[in-house]
């Protein structure tokens, strides 16, 4: 189950309070310490392509997007 979709069917157990406590119990994401999930972009919250050099912390694409901003040049 993706992290965008495990809040959506909280609307359909709000009327059964055994079963969301049971849902929460087994679906909730897991809190990780380490690893991909923990470095998101600052601007769009994306999990993968994160540069964190420097300490950017943006994705690839919104590096493009505000590199010259930050100060680099493109050389080619």
């Amino acid at each position: 189950m993706t992290y965008s979709s495990y809040d959506k069917v909280f609307k359909q157990l709000t009327q059964k309070p055994t079963k969301l406590g049971k849902y929460k119990k087994h679906n909730t994401p897991k809190s990780r310490s380490c690893g991909r999930s923990i470095k998101r972009c600052r601007r769009c919250g994306r999990i993968r392509a994160h540069i964190g050099k420097y300490g950017i912390h943006v994705c690839r694409q919104c590096f493009r997007e505000i590199a010259v901003q930050l100060g680099f040049k493109k050389y080619s």
